[in-house]
């Protein structure tokens, strides 16, 4: 099925960051206008956590925060699940699955290289499949070479 760098190299944005000083607000619209879930939190040159939507909806609404006092610091995940990137595409599930989150973080030794979402595995996961379902249909047709 792949591993994670074959996810890394297909992703057509590059990685979003934000200050863990800006607010919620200002992470809010970042992740909206970027069209993604999460952003890392970075201050320098160290990844200190993500911040995604579900933090804001868990930490923020649910508490009665407003978004525009509260710091993203305040709210951001800072308990890092990563992986590398030679990582398989499976124990990455399993791992998101077992530890119930939609984001790993992806370091090189020590060195951050990217963030992966479970929606980038299904996508993978749907144009491997694709990919296959083609390959059968050409060989029953005689395309098959």
């Amino acid at each position: 099925m792949g591993c994670v760098r074959d996810i890394l190299n297909a992703k057509e944005h590059k990685i979003q960051f934000i200050s863990p000083k800006a607010t919620v607000y200002e992470a809010l619209e970042k992740m909206s206008e970027k069209d993604i879930g999460a952003l890392v939190v970075f201050e320098n040159k160290k990844v200190l956590g993500i911040i995604s939507e579900r933090d804001y909806a868990r930490k923020i609404i649910l508490h009665k925060k407003t978004s525009k006092k509260t710091l993203v610091k305040e709210i951001m995940s800072s308990d890092l699940i990563s992986v590398a990137p030679d990582t398989s595409v499976e124990d990455a599930m399993v791992l998101m699955t077992g530890k119930h989150v939609r984001h790993l973080l992806v370091f090189e030794k020590t060195k951050f290289v990217g963030i992966i979402s479970i929606g980038d595995i299904v996508k993978l996961i749907i144009s491997n499949k694709d990919f296959l379902i083609d390959q059968l249909s050409d060989y029953i047709s005689g395309r098959y070479y």
